[in-house]
């Protein structure tokens, strides 16, 4: 090489090496600006946060991201389109987590991208689980922003959740309905009941709990003689508030109904009087006793478990001397897993042995196809849906989980009630035995027909 290739060489290195940093801060701007100014997608800081989302009365999807990573720039071209379809309705927003990672904190981000959705408590965003794609977001947002509707409706909140107090009233519950709770009379009013307690553990200068009040006044009035509302002021009465934990406010616990135990379950649901609702409804259903599964011995059987219930499970049996005592167990056994695989249901269950209810039976259309044979009853609608398929547990739970998404092909009632049910003795659970009948003595019967032997 000579002297001038090499000075040349050596111009270009300095060159190159002077202007690296700007060309390295132009990659590195350019790798994290996912979002800009010309997008839909509102860019959010610590500065922006409170007032484009926790003071927004609307609904807010924010996305916490990080630039580098892989599933977040994929996301990115979807969130832009959704951000756009949805402008002016629902706001489509981000958070650099990478670099405002108090932001990503304060929510507990542990990957990306995270997605949260801002309904009408800002204080507890909900975790967005639907697809990625603009669609999915699109039709997730519009059904929150839906369900946000409905509740302001129905006077269930609606705004940011920053109103309110302990006097604050939402949906019109009455505070009389959240009991007040005490070290001295928790045990005997909650872990001595026999109903599902809410209990809510507060500090009378939490901002939260001020929030949520009306929420639970108005969610203790709808729950009222189902379940029950309680609420303790942790800084007076902690006996009750270390013994659970309570390490934050508002805590909220689930004391399920005829547990002596004292064990409690975490709330882990939203804090709108409708989100409070929907879980204690849930966990109630969760809890309750399956329903008995009882042979029809009288009219009041059919009443009480198909009369003044959804839905009617009848089971006809075979008669025990087809099918000896274990055999019927086995039967019945099915019967009551299923019962309780389907006690969120309000339905009844009932059978009889074959040949006992004839009424019912030809009400049914039961008998000419062999036994066992069930049907299910819907005496409002006075129509009933045959069982077709085997008469098995995965059988009947086909037949029964259609029947639950309303389903089947129902067959009109000929008469405005199933049928006369013919009074009879319950099962005493033995084997069927034959009758036994009388010896006859031949000793007296003269068996000489009259006629000369040849």
């Amino acid at each position: 090489m000579n002297i001038l290739a090499l000075r040349v060489t050596i111009d270009l290195g300095l060159f190159f090496f002077s202007f690296f940093p700007a060309i390295l801060a132009v990659a590195l701007s350019s790798a994290s600006a996912l979002y800009s100014s010309s997008d839909d997608v509102l860019e959010l800081t610590p500065s922006n946060f409170n007032k484009e989302v926790t003071m927004y009365d609307g609904l807010v999807f924010v996305e916490f991201y990080a630039p580098w990573c892989g599933h977040c720039q994929s996301l990115a071209p979807e969130w832009k389109k959704a951000a756009t379809a949805l402008k002016g309705v629902v706001k489509i927003a981000a958070v650099n987590a990478d670099e405002h990672q108090s932001l990503g904190g304060q929510y507990q981000i542990q990957g990306f991208p995270t997605i949260k959705v801002f309904g009408a408590n800002k204080n507890s965003p909900s975790d967005y689980q639907g697809g990625r794609t603009a669609d999915a977001i699109v039709d997730t947002a519009l059904s929150k922003l839906k369900s946000l509707v409905q509740d302001r409706l129905k006077g269930r909140g609606g705004s940011s959740g920053r109103s309110g107090g302990s006097g604050g009233k939402s949906g019109g519950g009455s505070a009389d309905d959240v009991v007040e709770l005490t070290d001295s009379n928790f045990e005997r009013l909650v872990l001595d009941s026999d109903d599902m307690w809410l209990v809510e553990f507060f500090a009378p200068w939490c901002g939260h709990c001020k929030n949520l009040a009306p929420h639970w006044q108005s969610a203790a009035s709808e729950m009222k003689g189902k379940v029950k509302f309680g609420a303790l002021d942790a800084t007076v009465h902690s006996v009750m508030a270390n013994r659970y934990g309570v390490r934050g406010y508002p805590t909220i616990k689930m004391f399920p109904a005829g547990k002596k135990d004292g064990d409690a379950m975490e709330y882990d649901g939203g804090r709108t009087s409708s989100d409070i609702v929907n879980w204690a409804t849930e966990k109630l259903a969760e809890n309750l006793p399956p329903p008995e599964v009882v042979q029809i011995v009288s009219q009041d059987t059919i009443k009480t478990n198909c009369e003044e219930k959804q839905l009617c499970v009848v089971a006809v049996l075979p008669h025990i001397l087809d099918c000896q005592s274990k055999c019927r167990n086995d039967y019945i056994q099915i019967l009551k897993d299923l019962s309780t695989k389907y006690k969120k249901q309000p339905w009844g269950w009932v059978w009889s042995e074959a040949g006992q209810q004839m009424e019912l039976e030809a009400a049914l259309g039961i008998g000419g196809f062999g036994y066992p044979a069930m049907a299910a009853v819907n005496t409002r609608k006075q129509v009933y849906v045959l069982l077709k398929g085997p008469f098995s547990e995965k059988g009947i739970n086909e037949y029964l989980r259609d029947l639950s998404y309303g389903k089947g092909a129902p067959i009109p009632l000929k008469d405005t009630k199933i049928a006369n049910i013919e009074k009879t003795e319950p099962w005493d659970g033995k084997d069927g035995e034959l009758p036994v009948e009388d010896d006859i003595d031949l000793s007296d019967i003269d068996l000489d027909d009259g006629k000369d032997e040849l």
